[in-house]
């Protein structure tokens, strides 16, 4: 008899520990589960029973996860265009409560392209050097700035052009410089409307050596979109701008060989896929 007190005791401790379990659950989807290198995707977490907030990590990179309804949270993050295909594993934390997470990173070739550039915007002097140096660690602040969410619903292409330059793409350059394209250029003609890829605010509207007249948006989250050689701005700094406002337009300023604008992606200060964050539905 005793037995059987016992156990109909411990059936009802035990019904109760696995229903607060499940209340207590939350779940967790990464989208896409499998990426190339240098693509954005999304951490999206739901039914949270607690008030903190998620945090995660991915190769020393902190996630911004913010509000996407009730008992939800998303992040946006990104891996960089030289990571190795593989598994890679992802930490993330809610409350007291750890659960590793895995993203693929699959193998893909990247095209490579020849350019021939005025010899002054290669092999830069002193003076250029200096200012080139300066322009860098100007933006790594600006990269480095954490910001609330300003970002409402995915992103859009800033021009509805075909795409000349793809990300990833080695180019190089008189035949003796190499870099890696860490942004997509949109074809275009000079004075074409170039349109903000979400809400933002503008951080920077001015000239750089290598981008032109650029202009780059805050969205939020440590997300920012860059736009470069352009011909003129239409935005100033300080300015909250929605998606679709017009912030310049095209032309063919600092390092170019025509007309076209560089459409380049900042997420958790790595350099990401335009094409893979606009994809992301959000």
């Amino acid at each position: 008899m005793r037995l059987k007190v016992f156990l109909s005791f411990l059936s009802a401790v035990l019904f109760v520990f696995i229903a607060y379990a499940y209340a207590d659950a939350f779940q967790v989807k990464i989208l896409p589960s499998e990426i190339r290198p240098g693509d954005a995707f999304t951490i999206k977490v739901t039914g949270v029973k607690t008030p903190e907030t998620p945090a995660a990590v991915l190769n020393n990179k902190q996630f911004s996860f913010n509000s996407c309804g009730e008992r939800c949270f998303i992040a946006v993050g990104a891996v960089e265009v030289e990571t190795k295909p593989g598994i890679y594993r992802i930490k993330l934390h809610i409350g007291e409560k750890m659960m590793k997470l895995k993203i693929a990173v699959r193998r893909i070739g990247f095209p490579t392209l020849f350019l021939t550039l005025p010899e002054d915007k290669v092999s830069l002097s002193p003076e250029d050097m200096k200012r080139v140096e300066k322009e860098a660690e100007r933006l790594k602040t600006i990269w480095e700035s954490a910001s609330d969410r300003l970002w409402e619903g995915s992103f859009m292409f800033p021009l509805e052009n075909d795409i000349s330059t793809l990300f990833g793409t080695k180019r190089i350059i008189n035949r003796k410089k190499v870099s890696i394209h860490k942004g997509t250029d949109i074809r275009g003609k000079e004075g074409e409307e170039v349109k903000a890829s979400n809400r933002g605010r503008v951080v920077l509207a001015g000239e750089l050596f290598f981008g032109g007249n650029t202009v780059i948006l805050d969205h939020g989250q440590g997300i920012f979109t860059i736009y470069m050689h352009l011909s003129a701005f239409n935005v100033k700094p300080e300015d909250i701008v929605s998606k679709g406002e017009v912030v310049g337009f095209v032309g063919s300023t600092g390092r170019s060989s025509g007309p076209h604008l560089h459409f380049g992606v900042k997420v958790m200060e790595i350099s990401a896929n335009p094409v893979s964050l606009v994809k992301l539905k959000l």
